[in-house]
């Protein structure tokens, strides 16, 4: 039999020493060396500091120095800094229910002590006197020493050698530790942080200086840490929601930041930071939240990037769930979930156009505030337009536009008219519309028509010329404007259908608050599709029965570990029922139903805007061009199709100089 499975001889049960427990509680807290740097940053700020000063030898291993000019030490209460759970943020279980702080744990130091050769020097704000602690002999002397404490911690693990040899080499330590500094610089604008790794400047963020001008430091800081990049190509999100308590005064959840354009997406996760009340989060919540916002708008597995801000009173949230802080708890985890996305969403859908037209300074020749309206698009002799090329082209009637009232050439008043005379969505189609719900190509405007913009104030320009009966190109205040007309018509059809759909839910007396959409067509199945299925699944479909007839699902116990698909969607009855039970089972038991039947509503209403959308090889007149133009500045989301792709790029003027070498 095997030794290490036979059974040992009775032990008594005993009291562990406090050195080997403070060792214990070091597996927990210390991990590597960013893990001290993080625990001595965490003080230094609530003592405080506008300056923090790392400084490293061997990626941390041999020394780790954290130096700040918070408001300091006692002399004595120096004496029991290093013991367990000896602490100046938390003195009752009140506190422990709302701390306000970075720590409150009062296990960091001890631990650390524990494993390593500690020294802390400190002086006391309003004293003269600074004083030295020596972790491993309790000795206090009197040293010399400006306002603050510095607290040095040498050989890491030098007690505990096995933990020692886990450590990677000490370049990726070092990463590490600039990583665990960088995040709280993101959170802390007002304070300046250096990092120096054997003699050596790594990196340095001063403090941003814009007194009650939060958003500018913000953005100085995100400049300085991230990249210029980010903060150029990501949009400034301020949302704040009320709590669902019947109280006046209710807390609310703010949540504030930047979060990046679809555009700068990237393949890794690795920009995307969470803060609760200043501390950086790895959450659940938080990430299917920001990733929900970017559903309609990222093309395929790409990873947004954002940095976010969430504001909430210290008691709905338990920061007391893991020894490294790093993990959170709500209190109300669908009321955090709904401001991150909604604030992130409303963020995304204003066009983007608009914007970068702004900031672009006019071409040369062209006056500002210079009428360029869709008449002068119109009479212009515009040579692509004009020629002949029907074999590229497929046959299709011509659509029709009525003139403003002002009689300032031709506009589209509403989208509805494109549709006036475009071939019919497939019949296979018509069935998924849903209860009440009119496609784009038989019926007429889906929304009110968008007031059209004053002449001169056109983001996107005014059409040139159509290329390949795929691209519109536009001439703008920056250059040449090139749009994608089928994936630009795609996103204003869809977000259409989601608004008429929306407003129908509303309209209808059947529905009560709080209801999300109407039921999407189910259709059954001759045979039902039966799967084994764990406890949990069973458990969720026979709780979420209503949700799932709802999406068009029918699942039922066939047995008391098999499940039984009797119908589908109709629009996925040639796809896997199976496969298709068990994701959105999966989905409904870690997420609310509303955004689980959200998502599938979306993806259908979807698939019917790209078949309605207009194709390519349509030819289409200028003014059939300038109105789908008009369309997209005022559209949300615009900026990317249904899919994530991008509706239009622009080209500068300098950039198609220097295409052709011109001013070289």
């Amino acid at each position: 039999m095997n030794a290490l499975l036979s059974p040992s001889p009775r032990r008594p049960i005993r009291e562990l020493p406090d050195e080997l427990i403070s060792q214990i509680a070091a597996g927990e807290v210390v991990e590597r060396p960013a893990s001290v740097v993080r625990e001595l940053v965490d003080n230094a700020l609530d003592a405080g500091a506008t300056q923090v000063t790392v400084r490293l030898l061997a990626g941390g291993v041999r020394l780790i120095s954290v130096e700040d000019d918070g408001m300091g030490i006692l002399r004595e209460e120096l004496p029991i800094a290093f013991k367990r759970h000896a602490t100046s943020k938390i003195g009752n279980l009140a506190d422990l229910e709302s701390v306000a702080t970075m720590g409150f744990r009062g296990e960091a130091l001890a631990a650390i002590n524990s494993i390593a050769d500690c020294a802390i020097l400190s002086r006391a704000s309003g004293h003269s006197d600074a004083f030295l602690l020596d972790g491993r002999t309790g000795e206090l002397r009197p040293v010399g020493r400006s306002a603050g404490t510095t607290v040095e911690v040498k050989e890491l693990f030098f007690s505990t050698p096995a933990r020692r040899k886990f450590l990677k080499t000490d370049a990726t330590e070092l990463a590490h530790c600039v990583e665990a500094v960088r995040r709280h610089a993101l959170a802390r604008a007002d304070v300046g942080f250096a990092i120096w790794s054997d003699g050596k400047l790594v990196e340095q963020w001063r403090r941003c200086d814009h007194p009650g001008d939060p958003k500018a430091a913000l953005d100085q800081r995100l400049r300085d840490v991230l990249g210029s990049d980010f903060v150029e190509r990501s949009v400034w999100v301020d949302y704040r929601t009320k709590s669902q308590s019947h109280l006046e005064n209710a807390p609310t959840v703010r949540v504030w930041g930047r979060a990046g354009i679809p555009d700068a997406a990237r393949s890794r996760a690795d920009q995307q930071f969470c803060y609760v009340n200043g501390r950086f989060v790895r959450d659940k919540v938080l990430t299917h939240a920001g990733r929900s916002a970017y559903e309609d708008v990222l093309h395929g597995h790409r990873q947004p990037v954002y940095a976010l801000y969430i504001e909430i009173d210290p008691a709905r949230v338990d920061v007391n769930v893991h020894p490294t802080k790093i993990e959170v708890r709500f209190r109300d985890s669908r009321e955090v979930h709904q401001a991150v996305r909604h604030g992130v969403e409303d963020a995304l859908a204003a066009p983007r156009a608009a914007a970068t037209a702004a900031a672009a300074p006019l071409l040369p020749g062209v006056a500002e505030g210079a009428p360029q309206d869709a008449a002068q698009g119109a009479s212009a002799p515009i040579y692509a337009s004009n020629r002949p090329v029907a074999p590229m082209y497929s046959a299709q009637p011509a659509i029709n536009f009525r003139a403003d009232d002002e009689g300032h050439g031709h506009r589209v008043s509403d989208l509805g008219a494109l549709w006036q005379k475009a071939p019919a969505v497939p019949a296979p189609l018509a069935p998924s519309a849903g209860p009440g719900l009119s496609l784009p190509s038989t019926q007429p405007p889906l929304a009110d028509p968008a007031p059209p913009l004053p002449p001169g104030d056109w983001p996107l320009g005014r059409a040139l010329a159509q290329l390949q009966g795929i691209y519109i190109l536009a001439e703008n205040t920056q250059g040449l404007v090139i749009v994608d007309m089928h994936a630009a018509h795609e996103r204003i059809v869809y977000e259409r259908l989601k608004k008429q759909m929306a407003a129908q839910t509303n309209a209808d007396g059947s529905v009560g608050p709080g209801a999300v959409l109407p039921g999407l067509a189910s259709q059954p199945l001759l045979i039902p599709a039966t799967f084994a299925a764990t406890p949990a699944e069973v458990a969720t479909a026979e709780a979420h029965a209503e949700t799932l007839h709802t999406l068009g699902l029918e699942i039922s116990p066939f047995s008391p570990k098999t499940l039984a698909v009797r119908a589908v969607p109709t629009t996925l009855a040639q796809g896997d029922p199976v496969e298709l039970a068990r994701s959105v089972l999966a989905e409904l038991g870690q997420h609310e139903a509303s955004t689980v039947i959200q998502r599938a509503q979306n993806e259908l209403l979807g698939t019917m805007a790209c078949h309605g959308a207009v194709r390519a090889n349509r030819r289409l007149t200028i003014e059939e061009m300038n109105a789908l133009l008009r369309q997209m500045e005022t559209t949300e989301r615009s900026d990317q199709c249904n899919h994530g792709r991008p509706t239009w790029r622009q080209l500068k003027l300098s950039e198609l100089d220097a295409l052709f070498l011109r001013g070289r």
